[in-house]
């Protein structure tokens, strides 16, 4: 039976490329593809794919978002990330999300379908193109304190549309809550993560993979 794949990037010629590439190969189906990761998680909880190759940086819900909900939505899904970025920051952000491969993009032509069935087969995948020593002594020195897991999973959602510039009602009607409840949740924010002002928030989310924005 072969190996059933999902493609969540917001970018549409990235999602037909790769598509083509996994396609070419037998024991691999792509059999849905999304540009944005809530209808992904949707999918994944009624359809239970093996694989999930999620882009990291996606507005709205980012795909780190995305591999830590997929954990609830699809617990038999392995989540592959796809990314531009090779920081291990990004790398560690990942795998602490669930993550089971990181791909760089630019390696996908070559590495997409090796990936797919490393993950598939629940092994760790990293792109030959990573400094693996320097991403395992990253990931050794980072430690178990993460401050991403002291937000609840609306806090994240928040924290990312507040970053990406989003109004208070421009986030409630995209996350169905009242204005006045995504203020709430934005004061909790800057609360637990000790934050004083937007700019040190938006540094934070850079750092730690919520957003590419700089």
């Amino acid at each position: 039976m072969p190996i059933r794949v999902i493609l969540v990037d917001d970018h549409a010629i990235v999602r037909e490329g790769v598509k083509h590439v996994l396609e070419t190969h037998a024991d691999i189906r792509v059999v849905a593809t999304f540009g944005e990761g809530r209808a992904a998680l949707d999918y994944a909880a009624e359809h239970q794919p093996d694989v999930a190759v999620i882009d990291v940086a996606m507005p709205g819900m980012n795909g780190i978002e995305a591999a830590r909900q997929m954990q609830d939505a699809s617990p038999a899904t392995e989540v592959l990330m796809l990314s531009m970025h090779s920081s291990p920051e990004y790398v560690y952000q990942a795998l602490r999300a669930g993550a089971t491969g990181y791909l760089l993009k630019e390696s996908a032509g070559r590495e997409a379908a090796q990936a797919v069935r490393a993950v598939s087969a629940g092994r760790r995948y990293l792109s030959r193109r990573l400094e693996r020593e320097a991403v395992e002594d990253y990931l050794r020195g980072r430690g178990d304190d993460d401050p991403l897991e002291r937000l609840s999973a609306r806090e994240r959602e928040v924290l990312q549309l507040t970053v990406e510039g989003r109004t208070s009602a421009e986030a409630a009607e995209l996350l169905g809550l009242s204005p006045k409840s995504v203020e709430t949740y934005r004061s909790r924010i800057m609360s637990k993560l000790d934050l004083e002002d937007m700019p040190a928030l938006v540094k934070f989310a850079i750092r730690h993979g919520i957003t590419s924005v700089e």
